[in-house]
């Protein structure tokens, strides 16, 4: 059975997409059969994989709102064992239709039911906001991902992400876990980011991952040309965090 893994802020600019889509490529590459579920109506999970929207059938849009079976929304990717539901801007006007479907909340839960013994990971990239999209997320996920920009203000809004979650537990999930907050963007020649580090590590109500997520030229255009970071430059600082943060993960889910 799949470990499901959201990765949730809803903070837009902190590393979201990017911790996503090089996890996922990084998990695939260690031999583990992974899903990447794009559910942010943006897609650029979807894009920055390199997945055309020409290329697309079904999305993530379908199976939640029409309840389409997953396995026909599935897409492969450029990165051998990784497979991805895409986005596409139909899931826009999605969270005000899911208002008034029955048990709006399971959606995604129930899709991913049907297909997630296939995946050793799951991985869902969700939307900078705590809506009926974000809901669906954090109730079908086994565990919570949660990355923290090194920059002023980064636990700002912290408080209410936990807040959803303690609700999520007690209404929806009771066995979300929060799998560990993740410091991105870290830059180790400024003040700030050594102070963010501190105060994440000494005040984060949660697990922390060892892995520091570096600021990065390469992380920032590899996207550009819809590739992971394993990708465009193997030997880049990123890509060597990214890789020492999905060992980190096997590692907990042992």
């Amino acid at each position: 059975m799949a470990n499901i893994l959201a990765v949730v802020n809803q903070k837009g600019g902190v590393g979201k997409t990017t911790t996503s889509v090089n996890l996922s490529a990084f998990l695939a590459r260690e031999g583990k059969p992974t899903l990447l579920i794009d559910i942010d109506p943006q897609g650029n999970a979807t894009s920055g994989i390199g997945v055309s929207s020409e290329s697309i059938k079904s999305t993530i849009y379908d199976v939640i709102a029409h309840k389409t079976h997953p396995t026909s929304a599935i897409s492969l990717t450029p990165v051998r064992g990784l497979h991805i539901i895409p986005s596409t801007e139909d899931l826009a006007g999605a969270e005000v239709e899911l208002v008034n479907f029955p048990r709006r909340e399971f959606r995604l839960k129930e899709a991913l039911f049907q297909i997630f013994e296939n995946y050793n990971y799951i991985v869902i990239d969700c939307p900078p906001s705590l809506g009926l999209l974000t809901v669906n997320a954090l109730t079908a996920a086994s565990k919570v991902i949660i990355p923290v920009q090194c920059e002023y203000y980064a636990l700002e809004g912290l408080g209410n992400l936990l807040k959803t979650l303690t609700l999520i537990r007690n209404s929806l999930n009771p066995d979300l876990k929060i799998e560990g907050a993740l410091l991105t963007m870290h830059d180790k020649r400024l003040k700030i980011s050594h102070r963010v580090l501190e105060e994440v590590r000494e005040n984060f109500p949660g697990p922390v991952f060892e892995t520091i997520i570096p600021r990065s030229v390469r992380l920032a255009e590899a996207p550009s040309f819809g590739k992971s970071i394993f990708s465009y430059d193997i030997f880049s600082t990123g890509a060597r965090a990214y890789k020492n943060l999905a060992k980190e993960v096997i590692e907990s889910g042992r």
